[in-house]
């Protein structure tokens, strides 16, 4: 068979040309002496690589097209834009001395989110991974001298500025934000329970969550619950706010970032409770009063499953001037909404119990429709923020990490977030993330998938 000549030009002395279902591939041959037929007879040894007309010659076992140079990612040069983790976080300042540095800080980064990834946990786990997965790490980058001990990475982790790895992060998921319509953007708050340290209290991080692709935006530490109000105006400056709606709870409504949303054209809803005294009153007086609910428009939504059917009731009114009018710091209100719900139980052990519960929550979005404020308020509290909590909790066992030294607690929550939003971008529909992970462990072309999807 007669080759092109954009083939022949890779053959190399003791190689051989060979066409397998439309591919072309480079096969290493020896000869050897065939006592049976009396003469050199002619022995493949093994698969040198794969020949393109696009990238020439990809040397078996590259995850990439071409050959790498001594150093680089192969990550790095077939990932889409700026989406890649190691384009941008291998620029982070490295806190080691010139002479501890057998490790480069893409390689310490690198095993981590993998293993991170695929179950890890703590630095045990971190260095357990490498050393069983060294022979993939190696398709990436060169890790000459083998793998991070766990004292490595934890004290690497301990050291770097999570500040300086906060502002990567928001500028890595700037480019995963551009390719999805995140609509409603929640906002809340979660305490990391056993990062406690003597007298260090436990990590609490504030987080913005587009509620529809499941991807964290943004994150910022705080000390304590209390701390959310002054958190949320600098996450709110870490990613675009215009065209998306805002969805905070009842600690941070406040007019200030109230204005600072609507100042950066975007729209909020915030949950209304006793926090705010007279506003919440007038609010719930408004909306409870049964002369003025058939001037009110509404909506009902039903939802069944987990053992209980849910009925939820919506209410809206549009006329809020008086309401400005009582509360002038709060100009930007043009909407104030109630949701009744209505839970029934109907698994055998606790058939035909009822709750019922009734919130309140404002809005600056003019006009809105009860079922657009019912489904914005679903995004947040029933499978936003509360969503990404959960996933913390269950899929990566957050709250039961005992990482609590130095900067590491701040900069492995991010890490979390990392994974999980590359998790997000290839699971399977039908399958969790706590699955997913399994599966990445397991197969390593699921775990290719994760970190190299464009």
């Amino acid at each position: 068979m007669k080759h092109p000549e954009w083939v022949l030009k890779h053959k190399i002395p003791g190689s051989e040309i060979r066409y397998i279902r439309g591919k072309y591939y480079l096969y290493g041959y020896t000869t050897v002496w065939s006592k049976e037929k009396k003469r050199p007879q002619k022995k493949t040894t093994k698969q040198i690589g794969i020949i393109t007309e696009e990238y020439g010659l990809i040397p078996t076992g590259m995850s990439r097209k071409g050959r790498v140079p001594k150093g680089a990612s192969k990550i790095k040069d077939s990932a889409p834009l700026d989406t890649n983790f190691l384009d941008d976080f291998s620029e982070i300042k490295d806190p080691r001395l010139e002479r501890n540095q057998r490790y480069t800080v893409s390689e310490i980064l690198l095993v981590t989110l993998l293993a991170v990834i695929c179950g890890a946990e703590g630095w045990q786990d971190v260095e357990n991974y490498g050393k069983s997965k060294i022979n993939y790490l190696r398709c990436y980058l060169d890790y000459s001298n083998g793998v991070p001990s766990d004292d490595t990475v934890r004290r690497f982790f301990r050291a770097i500025d999570p500040d300086h790895f906060k502002e990567i992060f928001s500028h890595w998921v700037e480019c995963l934000a551009e390719t999805v319509d995140a609509k409603v953007i929640a906002i809340d708050g979660k305490s990391n329970r056993r990062s406690f340290d003597g007298d260090d209290k436990m990590l609490h991080v504030v987080s913005a969550f587009a509620t529809e692709a499941r991807i964290v935006l943004g994150q910022e530490k705080v000390f304590e619950k209390s701390n959310e109000i002054t958190a949320i105006p600098k996450l709110l400056d870490l990613f675009d706010v215009q065209g998306h709606i805002i969805t905070i709870d009842a600690m941070g409504c406040q007019y200030k970032i109230a204005n600072k949303i609507i100042k950066k054209k975007g729209d909020y809803i915030f949950s209304l409770k006793g926090n705010q005294g007279e506003l919440s009153d007038d609010v719930s007086l408004f909306l409870s009063d049964k002369k003025k609910e058939k001037s009110l428009t509404s909506c009902v939504d039903y939802d069944k499953g987990h053992g209980r059917i849910e009925t939820r009731k919506c209410f809206v009114s549009n006329d809020v001037q008086w309401l400005r009018d009582r509360h002038s710091k709060w100009g930007t209100i043009n909407s104030i909404i109630r949701i009744d719900a209505t839970r029934e139980m109907t698994s055998k052990r606790e058939k035909n119990k009822k709750t019922k519960e009734t919130r309140y929550f404002i809005s600056s979005i003019k006009n809105i429709t009860p079922e657009m404020a019912l489904k914005s308020v679903r995004e947040h509290w029933g499978g936003g923020g509360n969503k990404l909590h959960w996933v913390l909790d269950m899929s990566f066992n957050e709250d039961y990490s005992r990482i609590r030294k130095g900067n590491a607690p701040q900069v492995m929550a991010i890490i979390r977030h990392i994974a999980l939003n590359l998790l997000q971008r290839c699971k399977p529909k039908r399958q969790s993330i706590k699955g997913f992970r399994k599966i990445c462990s397991w197969d390593d072309a699921a775990l290719t998938t994760v970190v190299t999807k464009k």
